[in-house]
Formats: C-alpha cells, structure tokens, sequence
C-alpha cells in the first residue's frame, strides 16, 4: 500500500512539468499561429480579395510590405536639393507613391509592412470617401503621437468626435476669428519691428532673416494670445514646450519602429514623458486659474479656452447621467493639438509664399499695389479682408503646391464599398493629396508652375474636377481650423509687404522635406528691404 501511494506520488510529481510544458508548448503554438494569421495569412487574404476587384500594385512581402523600398527611394531623393523655381516636388516627397501609381494607376496597392495599404488619387473616389458619415472610413489610431502631442479631435471617432466638434467649432466661426484678429496684428507688429531692427543693425540696405522660424515664433504667439488671452507667456511655453516634443517624436519616428518603444526608460523617451508632464501642468494651472475667475463672476474672455470652458459647464447625456459636454481632463487634449496643428500650418503656409514671393517677384509686385491699395500703412482690418482678390488666389496656388499634410490617411474598420470596389476591414487607404495637386489630368499641363491666376474665379473653378484641392482635407472631418489659419495668413502677409520687400537669400537651398508636415529641409532665408 506505501509502494502504490509512492508510485502515485512520483507519477504526480512527473505529470507536474509534464503539464507546465504542455501549457507552454500550447501558448507557443497559439502564439505563432496569432503571428502568422497576423503577417501571413490575413495579407494574403485581403491581397485576393483587393485583386479579385481588379486592383493591382505590389506584392507582399512578408513582414516589411513596401516599407524598406519606399524608405530607399525616399533617403536617394531627399539626397539631392531642387533647383531655384522648381515645384515640381512630387518625386522628392511621395517617391514611392508617385512610382506605384505610374505603374499601376490612380487607385492602387502596396504594402504598409502586412498592412495592404490603397493609394486613392481619383478626386471623385476621395470626395466619396471623405463624405463618409456612416464610419466605414476612420482615422487611423497612433495612441504614442496621440499620447505625446495630444487626444484631440483628430484622434477622435464616433460619437465623441461629433460631439466634441459641435462644442469646439463656435470656437472657429468667423465671428470668434474676428474678435481674435488684433491679438494677432500685434503679434504681427512685434515681428516686424525685429526686422526693421535688425536692417538698422545691418546699416546696410537688406538683411538676411531666415523666416522659417520666426514666422514658426508668430504663429505659436499668435495660437497663445488668442487661446489663453491674459495667460500669453505661460501659453508661449506651452508653444516651445510643444515644438520640441514633435522635434523628439519625428527623431524617433524616423529611427526606431519597434512597438512599445516609447516607453522604454531612454534618455530621450524620459524627456519627453517629462515635456509631457510640464505641458499639462502648465495648462492645468492656466485653466485653473480660469475656472476660479468664473466662479468668482469675472465675465469669460472672449478666446478658445473661454469658449472651451463653457462647454466644461454644459450638460449632455451620457449613458443615462448627466456629465460635463467636455471635461477638464479633454480640454487640455484639445488645447495641446491646438497648439501644434495651428501654430504649424499658418507658420508652413506663410513661409512657402514668402519663398515663393521672392522666386516669383511679379507676383509679390502685384500682391504689394493691391494690399497698399486696400489698406496703405495702415493695419488690415478684418472687415476689408475679403478685398485681397490677388493675395488669396497667392495663398491658395502656395496651399496646391506646398500642401502642409502632404498625405492623409484612413482605415476601413467595418467593410465598405467605393468606386465599386468593396474594401474589407483592415485596409488602409493612402490620400496622397501632393499627387492630387500635382496632376496635370487634373490642373493642366501647367501643373508645376507657380500660377494663381487658376484660382482667379475661386477653388470650385480652378481644376478640371471639383473636390480636388485638398489642403485642408475635406467632407465632415475637414480642418476645424482653416479659417482661422487663412485669416492668420492674410493680416501677416498683408503687413510684411506693407513693410518690406523680399528675394531669396544666396544661402537659401531649395529642399522641401516632410517631418510631420511640409518644410523646408535647410530653413527659408530671405533678404528683406525696407520700403
């Protein structure tokens, strides 16, 4: 009877390890069919089913897609500047896409590592797409730049994306721009004494400035002074604070793909969790103080966070309760994307017309007699904007030729017909809006030229077919900020050439490149002369 209970035990004892390694083995077998499934099989499954519909493009590619091909093409041509006068940009920012849809047409496949990736260059098909209201199409999810840079509406989907932008735009009326356009006229006035200073410096005729980031310098005073009204230098912080967290991002964006790497302990992964943690401190405290003002019955200032804060008060229903239209916690997500996506795109905007101005000084001749024309010496007012027919079509021929997002991106996360081609779940679809702009089927065969004229009866006529300019995207999800970023644009270029007049300087090389958005690779240094 003790030799059985022994045998048990020991038969025990040999079945214990015996399971461990069994479960092991089992989790090691589910985890490399989750892997295949992952990088094998579903690609191939989507590729037949895309290519079944008449799709063509490249193959997969286990693991890495296109991914290695379109970084080489990428590093070779960003190897070599543009000539002086040249916008014809395409092949050095979008090589890969321009090459694929050469070969395979304006609707065609390639490979985000395993994800099939459909390049849509068809303005009607984009049209279709971006009007999508039932959300077959979403935004693709970065949780480590929405964690970064901020949660705001372009992280956003659903319900809470319609909702938070029916509280966020009064914000961007025309109404609201207005009352924010002195704030910006001084910021305006601040950068154009610098320059003049710096040509009494000089003592000479002209001065070299690089524009680049001193209009980079007025937009983020500009977003702080009409966000944060009284709280303008602490808001200016935030500003240089937000800078140089994409600066750290984009490094390691461009370096290291792996996932979960942002949260390894790194020198630079620790900076930045800790620009992080500054910039939310230093807005909370603004907001703080804010929410204490209107407690103690001081009337809400007339700026974003003003109109953000009174959303903070406003009840909605939200799974049977009452709660806030948009907590404290989301007004500090959104007042984050704010600062990068508006300081960013009216600093690109001005900076490309500035280089363009100079590479083309008939225009900026033109551009000066209608400004001095309209307001003299004097500063723009909103109300007379609308006159600058020859500045906006300048602004808007820039915005076709230098786009600041030069690509935009969707996903499919529920099956979805367009074009007559039924796109699964799991696709993502490329908007190469720069190939859009650059299509001479679509703009002529002066496509790569610098011509405002094609918008001298507005967008709607300047191309062959409607929907194809794209600057500011478009449908349901189009830029909640244009407006105010157009405006911006108008009052700072107005009261540059009322001031001075501008060329290119020698050291200035012609080398757009694409961080986040379009920029110039080597800054913008132009010469400026007092008029």
């Amino acid at each position: 009877m003790v030799a059985a209970e022994s045998l048990r035990s020991l038969e025990m004892a040999l079945s214990l390890p015996t399971m461990f390694y069994g479960v092991l083995s089992l989790l090691l077998l589910c985890l490399v069919w989750w892997l295949l499934e992952l990088l094998w099989w579903k690609p191939r499954r989507l590729e037949r089913v895309l290519r079944a519909q008449g799709l063509t493009g490249t193959s997969y590619h286990f693991l890495t897609g296109d991914l290695k091909v379109e970084k080489q093409l990428k590093k070779e041509a960003l190897s070599r500047p543009l000539p002086l006068r040249c916008h014809d940009i395409v092949l050095r920012i979008l090589p890969f896409h321009y090459q694929n849809v050469q070969a395979h047409g304006k609707t065609c496949l390639s490979w985000s590592g395993p994800i099939p990736t459909v390049a849509m260059c068809d303005p009607g098909l984009v049209k279709e797409m971006l009007s999508d209201k039932l959300g077959y199409f979403g935004k693709p999810q970065f949780p480590a730049v929405g964690e970064m840079l901020g949660n705001g509406l372009a992280q956003q989907e659903g319900d809470k994306w319609a909702q938070h932008r029916k509280v966020i735009n009064p914000a961007f009326s025309l109404q609201e721009i207005k009352h924010t356009t002195p704030a910006f006229s001084s910021c305006c006035e601040e950068m154009v004494s610098r320059w003049a200073e710096c040509l009494r410096r000089e003592g000479g005729t002209y001065c070299e400035v690089d524009v680049w980031p001193e209009l980079s310098k007025l937009s983020g005073d500009a977003i702080s002074r009409t966000a944060f009204s009284s709280s303008y230098l602490e808001g200016r912080r935030v500003f240089q604070l937000q800078s140089e967290q994409v600066k750290r991002l984009v490094s390691t964006f461009l370096t290291i793909l792996v996932p979960g790497y942002l949260y390894l302990p790194t020198e630079n992964n620790r900076k930045m969790h800790q620009i992080k943690k500054e910039i939310e401190s230093t807005l909370r405290g603004i907001i703080g103080k804010r929410v204490q003002e209107m407690e103690d019955g001081i009337t809400t200032k007339q700026d974003i966070l003003g109109l953000l804060l009174e959303s903070n008060m406003m009840k909605v229903e939200e799974k049977g309760k009452p709660c806030p239209a948009m907590t404290i916690e989301e007004i500090i997500e959104h007042c984050k994307v704010f600062y990068f996506a508006g300081s960013e795109t009216t600093a690109i905007l001005l900076t490309w017309t500035m280089v363009l101005l100079s590479m083309h000084p008939e225009w900026q001749v033109s551009a000066r007699k209608e400004v001095l024309g309209l307001f003299g010496k004097n500063k723009p007012k909103y109300e007379d904007l609308s006159g600058l027919k020859t500045v906006t079509m300048i602004l808007h021929e820039v915005l076709r030729l230098y786009p600041p997002v030069t690509l935009f991106k969707r996903k499919t996360y529920k099956e979805a017909k367009i074009g007559g081609v039924r796109y699964p779940a799991g696709v993502m679809v490329d908007i190469p809006v720069l190939l859009i702009h650059h299509d001479p089927d679509i703009w002529g065969s002066n496509v790569h030229e610098f011509h405002p004229e094609r918008f001298a009866e507005g967008v709607a006529k300047a191309s062959k077919f409607q929907g194809a300019f794209l600057p500011f995207s478009s449908g349901p999800r189009i830029c909640i900020g244009q407006n105010f970023a157009m405006v911006e644009a108008k009052i700072a270029l107005c009261m540059i050439l009322q001031h001075f007049e501008f060329e290119l300087a020698p050291t200035y090389t012609h080398a757009p490149h694409v961080l986040l958005t379009l920029e110039p690779m080597h800054g913008a240094q132009i010469n400026l002369r007092a008029i």
